[in-house]
């Protein structure tokens, strides 16, 4: 154990490898360099310069004081520290599908994509091909190899800040690459850890906001870069126009606040059910059981991403987005790309562009987009 009684997650590796740490700045990823160090490994880290909000158009964007954290934190650990500008890639491959998605009606995920384009994408052929045998990061997940060799991906031992759902279009060949050294703790465990190691960050705030763009409201950045483009409200029960909005881009699925439209004498609140592009319309109801277009009972799912082989069809879990339980449903392979997936019970606002994440128990089996 540690001086303050954390218990330390791994044994010392059996073979010594050479790893590059991401590091964000956060204490997260600076424990994970901390971890591999104690173990063994040959560690260096890098700080992936993604998004620099040039015109700082956006407000807050920290990539220089994120940068400075990293470095200090390499410091404290005496391990080579590098910056990876990876802006050319972060914005071809997940800004343009963030705002793509939004334009088209769709409500993307830029952190998985983040994960599968840029940490374990380039970002990891940017470390094979230095000479690195795996890439780590801070996420909340557990990594092993189970009797017959097969790499498998479980859900942290944290449950608040379990991030397998982010991880489930990562594929099969990137995951063998992947070290996950903070899979078996809590996040109190992991501030005792970097407080005990003096890490100069060991206090700092997590990070929000979207993924290495920094504390930005998406409403806020897409505002930015998609023009508005207003349209009706209208209910969908009865085609009633109750009001303008700016843009579709602006509202997903579900959403009950911040439509601009009031509720009814009953206090009944109207809630998001559906956009039409043709017509700019934006489509809302009263929100509960009945609502048209709410509830969804089966959903088609594309470009299936799984981390060993693909399951049969056939019962099994799944997470419709990042803080919602595991559901039962079943599943039913209709190509290597489409599935159709039955849920044991309707779920609530399930948007075209979300990832659903498949799971067997704690096990991550993969993802795929609703479509």
């Amino acid at each position: 154990p540690s001086r303050r009684g954390t218990p330390r997650p791994h044994r010392p590796p059996v073979s010594r490898e050479r790893i590059l740490v991401a590091l964000s700045g956060g204490v997260d990823s600076a424990v994970a360099a901390l971890l591999l160090r104690e173990q063994g490994h040959a560690v260096e880290a890098a700080y992936m310069k993604n998004w620099i909000n040039e015109e700082n158009i956006l407000g807050d964007c920290p990539w220089q004081e994120d940068l400075e954290h990293a470095r200090a934190v390499c410091a404290a650990l005496g391990i080579p520290f590098r910056v990876v500008n990876l802006m050319r890639d972060y914005r071809e491959r997940v800004v343009s599908y963030l705002l793509d998605g939004y334009e088209s009606g769709h409500t993307p995920n830029p952190d998985v994509m983040c994960n599968r384009e840029i940490k374990f994408g380039v970002f990891l052929r940017h470390a094979l091909a230095e000479g690195f045998d795996a890439v780590a990061t801070g996420h909340y997940a557990r990594r092993e190899n189970d009797a017959d060799g097969r790499t498998r991906l479980f859900e942290g031992a944290d449950k608040n800040k379990d991030q397998s759902y982010f991880l489930a279009l990562l594929g099969a060949d990137p995951l063998t690459r992947a070290r996950f050294p903070l899979g078996a703790l809590t996040k109190p465990e992991v501030r005792r850890l970097a407080a005990s190691a003096g890490l100069p960050n060991a206090g700092r705030k997590d990070s929000q906001g979207i993924c290495f763009i920094g504390n930005v409201r998406m409403r806020d950045f897409l505002r930015t870069f998609i023009p508005d483009r207003p349209g009706p409200i209208v209910r969908a029960t009865d085609g009633a126009v109750l009001g303008q909005h700016r843009g579709l881009h602006l509202f997903t699925i579900g959403q009950r606040r911040g439509i601009g439209i009031p509720s009814n004498t009953d206090h009944e609140n109207y809630v998001v059910v559906g956009k039409e592009a043709e017509g700019q319309r934006l489509l809302v109801a009263f929100d509960g059981p009945a609502a048209p277009g709410l509830w969804t009972s089966a959903a088609r799912i594309g470009g299936l991403r799984w981390l060993h082989q693909a399951p049969p069809s056939g019962p099994l879990q799944v997470r419709v987005r990042y803080r919602d339980p595991r559901v039962p449903a079943t599943l039913h392979i209709q190509d290597s790309d489409t599935a159709e997936v039955v849920f044991d019970h309707p779920q609530r606002a399930l948007a075209t562009g979300q990832v659903i994440a498949f799971h067997r128990g704690e096990e991550l089996l993969g993802g795929g987009i609703f479509l």
